[in-house]
């Protein structure tokens, strides 16, 4: 990968180093060699990140700015990010392993999410309301929460920063960005455009480190007035303990094992496609994988045939080379991790019809893509997240007994159905125990439209104008308008 590159942090406006000199190397899954150094925050260093925020909330151009110059701070910097997105893509494609197409294009289409909030910003608005007593006037606005604390995995990172600091800065906040310590490069690249955008110091700072002692400190910080948090359901736990601190605020995206239900009058073609792009698109790094699929007894076979051959088609390969359709796993954790799901699988009675391993041309964590069909829904891989290229398919006999299999799950973030049956596509969508439910698409999102889910996958929203809403709080102001005293409080009429 060449010279080992050297990052920073960004706190209030300047480029540190950690206070105590420490850092972690960062090893690239395309060759397994350390390409970068990044800082290892300590918790003092967080305490001055959370600070200059605090500080640039309440003092300073931030603070004074209105929500139009916010918005134009946000526009320039979506400008920014379309300029930059081949360099961005291509740093996150070297941190990660994921496809150098798919993260240049995510670069570029982020933009438009920070264009949609930047237009936001002036139109969160109060109310008047027509209250029970006389000669009172009485209005709500909409006042920002304060310094927001955004954790955000390695995976669809750029993406997960705009959902989260998108609507943070928009409504008013101020931000310190946690990047993941499997892959932090990118967003400390993204800092500097934070940077030429014109953002006063202080508004976003960005630290790089473990969970202990940079995310705890972070999340239990008592001047953090909320955390948004996207990542496993231990992290969490620990998260929403941290928050009881500071009282926090807090909303949580903790990822999922998507059912992905194919019935007897789908579209074949565009259902297999929609499967692939599901659980073998990002190599099945992906917290919407529609990892469960479920299909009708009557088509499975005739499917499944369709998706196996397709699968055996993908091109495993270098994730920098555009040819290439699917590219390593980011960390050794992962491989390990199916590896033995798979083989308890198999002990449970799991027939592999594809895939099952690494490909024999390539070492390191590139894994095939691998298809398994599960006689029984109890098994421990169908309700698992392997964050990988593993599928598990089951059968079902009709649309009840699929909607019970789909909803037997501890997760709840998104769900996929393929059925040309328009009464059958509102009972479904009604009746998924999801946040999400794709109809005849999948792993589709737009800045207009709210992500989040239910159950084990969390809580809270984002994108979407409600999120504008999640951070901001209504303030409430009572105006006395007569000219009157006010009446003797110890006299009652």
């Amino acid at each position: 990968m060449g010279d080992v590159r050297s990052y920073r942090m960004l706190i209030n406006g300047e480029w540190v180093e950690a206070s105590d000199g420490r850092y972690f190397d960062s090893v690239s899954p395309i060759d397994g060699q350390v390409w970068a150094r990044v800082p290892e925050a300590t918790a003092a260093d967080v305490d001055q990140a959370v600070r200059a925020a605090h500080a640039a909330f309440s003092a300073g151009p931030w603070a004074e700015m209105t929500p139009t110059a916010r918005g134009d701070l946000l526009r320039r910097l979506a400008v920014l990010l379309a300029e930059h997105s081949e360099t961005l893509g291509r740093t996150e494609t070297v941190d990660t392993g994921k496809l150098l197409k798919e993260t240049r294009w995510q670069a570029r289409y982020i933009a438009e999410f920070f264009q949609f909030f930047a237009g936001c910003a002036d139109k969160i608005a109060g109310e008047t309301l027509p209250i029970d007593k006389p000669d009172l006037f009485v209005f709500t606005q909409r006042e920002p929460l304060g310094v927001v604390a955004a954790v955000v995995p390695w995976n669809s990172q750029l993406f997960l920063v705009a959902v989260k600091i998108g609507p943070a800065l928009a409504a008013g906040n101020t931000v310190v960005l946690k990047a993941s310590e499997h892959a932090s490069a990118a967003m400390l690249e993204f800092g500097e455009l934070i940077e030429q955008a014109g953002f006063p110091p202080g508004v976003v700072n960005i630290v790089t480190g473990h969970g202990d002692p940079c995310g705890r400190a972070l999340t239990s910080h008592r001047l953090v007035d909320r955390v948004s948090f996207t990542g496993g359901p231990a992290a969490a736990r620990q998260i929403l303990h941290n928050a009881a601190e500071n009282f926090a605020e807090v909303s949580l995206e903790l990822g999922g094992k998507s059912p992905f239900l194919v019935f007897e009058d789908a579209d074949l073609e565009s259902a297999v496609n929609g499967c692939v792009a599901g659980i073998f698109g990002a190599t099945g790094q992906s917290c919407v994988a529609g990892s469960r699929l479920y299909l009708h007894e009557s088509i499975a076979d005739a499917f499944l045939e369709r998706l196996v051959a397709q699968a055996r088609s993908i091109n495993i390969g270098d994730p920098l080379d555009d040819e290439t359709q699917m590219g390593p796993l980011c960390t050794t954790g992962q491989l390990e991790n199916i590896e033995q799901a798979l083989a308890r699988a198999v002990d449970e009675g799991g027939r592999i019809l594809c895939g099952g391993g690494p490909p024999a041309d390539r070492g390191g964590t590139y894994y095939m893509p691998t298809i398994i069909e599960c006689p029984r829904q109890d098994m421990h891989i169908v309700d698992t997240e392997l964050f990988g290229p593993v599928l598990s398919v089951l059968r079902f006999r009709d649309e009840d007994e699929a909607l019970a299999l789909a909803n037997d799950s501890a997760h709840g973030l998104a769900a996929g159905v393929f059925t040309r049956d328009g009464a059958r596509q509102m009972r479904l969508s009604r009746k998924l125990r999801s946040g999400i439910v794709w109809i005849n698409t999948y792993r589709v999102v737009s800045p207009i439209a709210a992500f989040g889910g239910v159950k084990g996958s969390g809580y809270g929203r984002e994108s979407g104008l409600q999120a504008m809403f999640d951070y901001t709080r209504p303030k409430t102001v009572w105006i006395n308008t007569s000219d009157q005293p006010m009446a003797n409080p110890f006299v009652m009429r």
